[in-house]
Order: structure tokens, then C-alpha cells, then sequence
């Protein structure tokens, strides 16, 4: 493509990959003593008198969209600027691709009051939204990173690729991986901002990802390994 003329984009989000773990201990004795016992503490912490669901399928009802449009709403308004989907649109995902859902829900005293959704691939599960209507220590940990790992790990998938690239997933079991796309301007006015940002961005990030390389080498850790937490 980047020899077609298209701008050719490379950045960075944390990628769970599953090394043949048969249960979610196998995942946890692969890290070190201190994530482990950080981990168990949060999972601890964030279960504290809800339950939690994983939902797909014909499992799905209009009553858990209800509830995640509220929060998704919620966080779109508080974080994100102006929401963008609509509530006609999680119906539609449930009635057409319902097996390829995976909505992970909190309820607390019969109402539920957190969400996560994500997309089944192939061999991936992909973390698309997140909200909450009330705040529980730990919560969006369990719900976005953990149950992901889990339910992975149960079905048998090869990654957890979550929405967001924010760093604290790495303490988590998620690690740097590189991703990419490419890109055709039409306007020659905007294709040279466009072409000198992503140029820019990817030297940044080859610097962090090299970075990155030569400090798990320094420390005699697998380049894959989770213990880099």
C-alpha cells in the first residue's frame, strides 16, 4: 500500500496473547509474585457484592441494552465528547450478530450498574465500550481486562485485544504489540500534513518499541512474557 502512495501509519496498543493457558491460574502463575497477589486483590476487591455476567447469544435481552446504553451514554458524556451510537443500534447488534457479542455486566442489588462489550473474532476477543453508572474500586479492571482474559482462556482464543491503549494494561498481562494501517488523501493540500504526522508518529514509536525491546533483553525476560510487569 505505502507503495501505491498511501501513507502508511504504525502505532502501538496492549495485546493479551494467550500462551496455552488451560485456566485463568495457569495466566496468573505465568506473572511474578507481586502481580499475581495485585491481581487476586483487585478481582477480589471489584467482585465485593455484585454479580457478574457474561452475556451472548440468545442470552442477550433488550433489558441488558437498556442498561449498557446508559452507560455508554454516561462515559461518552463524561470522557469522550458527544456519544455517537444510538440506542436503535445495540438492538440491531443483538438481532443480527448476537453469537458474535460478548457483554460482560455487573449488577449490584438486582440493577445493573457497569458494562463492558466486546466483539468475538475468530481467534480474538475485542473490547469495544465500557461504561458504569456507579464507581466500584477496581471494576473496570475486572470487567474490561480480566473477564476478557477469562473468557478467552474458556473458548479457547488466541488474543484479547482491548479498545483502548492505555499503559496500566501491561501490569495486567497486556503487552505492547504493534499495529498498522495505511491511508489515501485525496486533497494534496492535506496528504502532506497527513504523511509528515504519521512519519513523525512512527519514528516515535519504533524509538519506544526498540526501547522497550532492549529492556526486556537487559532483563532476561521473553519479549512476550507477562512477567514484564
Amino acid at each position: 500500500m505505502g507503495e501505491q502512495g498511501m501513507a502508511q501509519r504504525e502505532g502501538q496498543q496492549y495485546h493479551w496473547k494467550n500462551a496455552g493457558y488451560a485456566t485463568f491460574e495457569d495466566f496468573l502463575a505465568a506473572l511474578s509474585s507481586g502481580r499475581r497477589k495485585t491481581i487476586r486483590r483487585e478481582r477480589r476487591d471489584a467482585q465485593s457484592g455484585l454479580e457478574i455476567h457474561c452475556l451472548t447469544g440468545p442470552d442477550l435481552t433488550e433489558d441488558h441494552w437498556d442498561a449498557f446504553f446508559r452507560f455508554y451514554m454516561d462515559t461518552g458524556s463524561r470522557k469522550w465528547g458527544q456519544p455517537y451510537l444510538t440506542r436503535p443500534f445495540f438492538s440491531l447488534l443483538g438481532e443480527t450478530m448476537a453469537d458474535r457479542v460478548l457483554l460482560i455486566m455487573a449488577r449490584k442489588d438486582g440493577r445493573w450498574i457497569a458494562g463492558a462489550l466486546n466483539l468475538i473474532g475468530g481467534d480474538c476477543l475485542y473490547g469495544r465500550n465500557w461504561g458504569c453508572v456507579e464507581d466500584v474500586p477496581f471494576l473496570h479492571f475486572e470487567l474490561c481486562y480480566y473477564r476478557a482474559i477469562e473468557w478467552a482462556i474458556d473458548h479457547g482464543l488466541a488474543r484479547v485485544e482491548p479498545a483502548r491503549r492505555a499503559s496500566n494494561k501491561i501490569a495486567r498481562g497486556y503487552l505492547p504489540s504493534p499495529v498498522y494501517s495505511a491511508h489515501y488523501i485525496a486533497d494534496p493540500a492535506l496528504r502532506g500534513p497527513v504523511e509528515r504526522f504519521v512519519m513523525q508518529e512512527r519514528r516515535a514509536w519504533s524509538r519506544r518499541w526498540n526501547g522497550w525491546r532492549r529492556s526486556t533483553r537487559r532483563s532476561g525476560r521473553a519479549r512476550t512474557s507477562p512477567t514484564l510487569a
